[in-house]
């Protein structure tokens, strides 16, 4: 009698809808898988640090040695007052491994039109794409964009963009061309400033001219979202003076990683990061020179 399978393959090769929800305080925090890009590791993916060296890192964390999928996780944030996201990811924009945010919520019962502050950390092509879908319209139609003041400084120069070499004049493009249907919904900020009530920004530039992270505050909660200042863990959060090659001043980033890992683990502060392990939220911990990651327990409950 020929063998039947019990439980037959799924026939896809992707997961279901990547939502996590969890709590500071009163505020209600969504993060939303966004996709994976594979990159390759050599010896121009750290550029301060030996290619063995690592490759032992990575292997020390049980994670192949020659690529790493870079993981991006978006953040809506409900304060009760106000409808936030935190970064857009790339939309219907990039390739067909990204993209999911977007459908992940949807799935979560959160409506695009609803949201009414847009933040971002910085200009890079994965934080901004998805504020502009394919057909020209605002991904969030209803949204007041903030964005840091020195990064659009940087990236609307006209000389600056000009003077780039070809290879980077793509992330001027981008970052024109991503904003473009939100006019004068656009608003400039400081460091330090309170963009809504209990929500922050923190000057973490370096990784970018005017990279910055945020504090999520309610009631005794506290939430610092990392951004882009630290990527990888197992590399960036162990070896913090490690420069990946994204950073484009690395003498800034180290010192931006540092100051903030620094006060996560001092304050013993829930920290959130766009490239870390989706639910990308977690603590930081001292270990002699460096750190480690300790991501949160997986609660079924809020």
């Amino acid at each position: 009698m020929a063998q039947t399978q019990a439980a037959p393959p799924s026939g896809t090769s992707k997961q279901a809808p990547g939502i996590y929800r969890y709590k500071v305080s009163d505020f209600e925090v969504t993060a939303f898988h966004e996709g994976t890009v594979p990159r390759v590791i050599d010896d121009k993916f750290v550029v301060n640090a030996p290619l063995p060296e690592v490759q032992a890192a990575l292997e020390k964390a049980f994670l192949p040695k020659d690529k790493i999928n870079n993981t991006f996780t978006t953040l809506v944030v409900n304060t009760g007052r106000n409808l936030v996201a935190i970064d857009t990811g790339f939309a219907d924009n990039g390739p067909p491994t990204v993209g999911q945010a977007w459908a992940n919520m949807k799935a979560a019962g959160i409506d695009p039109a609803r949201i009414d502050t847009v933040i971002i950390s910085h200009f890079h092509g994965d934080h901004i794409s998805g504020l502009r879908l394919k057909d020209g319209s605002a991904a969030y139609p209803n949204a007041q964009v903030m964005v840091p003041a020195a990064e659009w400084a940087f990236w609307m120069d006209d000389g600056r963009m000009n003077a780039a070499p070809e290879a980077a004049r793509a992330g001027f493009a981008t970052a024109r061309r991503s904003f473009e249907p939100y006019g004068a919904k656009i608003a400039r900020y400081e460091p330090g400033k309170e963009l809504v009530p209990g929500i922050t920004s923190v000057e973490a530039y370096g990784h970018s001219p005017g990279h910055t992270a945020f504090t999520i505050a309610s009631g005794n909660g506290r939430l610092l979202v990392l951004s882009d200042a630290s990527n990888l863990p197992a590399l960036f959060v162990r070896q913090p003076d490690w420069s990946p090659v994204f950073d484009m001043d690395k003498d800034m980033a180290r010192a931006a990683r540092r100051r903030l890992l620094d006060m996560a683990a001092a304050e013993r502060m829930q920290v959130a990061a766009y490239h870390f392990p989706f639910p990308a939220t977690g603590f930081i911990a001292k270990q002699g020179n460096g750190f480690e990651f300790e991501p949160v327990l997986w609660s079924a409950i809020l």
